[in-house]
């Protein structure tokens, strides 16, 4: 009986929550596989970039030679940014600006709503359910252009944005409790890849 694979999702683990990336993909359907090293970028079908501090990150993905396989991965396969990591998908970094992977139409402000004290919780909406959106030193889309798609929005500004395969939150969705983005992200890659197993 042929069924289909469970997909196979990749966290980036040089920075950030990827623990609680990992028990989100897991509760969303996905099997879940930390990504430090560009050949583990070679045996999985989608990719999170957790938060954390989007310069350090950018050091760290030169010193080991992982931006331009990033930038290339995501040029055929799914890509999901939070916080931090929306910030490495976006076109446009602002305050101050720095460079990205460039993979989706997006402009970003960095620390746009303040400092660790500004942080906050808001309670949204994602498909008809409730959402509880974490923000800590978030940034802020200032701009989603092209075929972009505002999933869910926050005093006026995009927090949530798909575009083709990828997607950006500036919020951390593995923080919220449930999995229903992690869900949403794991039913694109699924819808994206053709892997099945015997």
């Amino acid at each position: 009986m042929i069924k289909k694979a469970r997909p196979i999702i990749g966290i980036l683990a040089l920075q950030g929550d990827f623990e609680a990336h990992k028990r989100a993909v897991e509760g969303a359907g996905g099997d879940p596989v930390e990504v430090r090293t560009k050949s583990d970028l070679d045996h999985i079908d989608g990719l999170i970039i957790p938060g954390g501090e989007s310069t350090t990150m950018l050091k760290m993905l030169a010193e080991e030679d992982l931006f331009e396989p990033l930038r290339q991965f995501g040029r055929v396969k799914p890509v999901f940014g939070t916080c931090a990591g929306a910030i490495l998908l976006a076109k446009e970094v602002l305050n101050p600006p720095q460079n990205s992977l460039q993979l989706m139409d997006l402009v970003v402000e960095r620390n746009a709503y303040g400092r660790q004290i500004d942080s906050r919780i808001a309670h949204l909406e994602f498909g008809g359910e409730p959402l509880e959106a974490v923000f800590i030193r978030a940034p802020v889309i200032r701009k989603a252009g092209g075929d972009s798609h505002v999933l869910v929005s926050y005093n006026g500004d995009p927090v949530l944005v798909e575009q083709g395969r990828h997607m950006a939150s500036t919020f951390h969705p593995e923080l919220a409790g449930g999995a229903a983005i992690h869900r949403f992200f794991v039913e694109k890659v699924s819808s994206s890849g053709k892997r099945k197993i015997a």
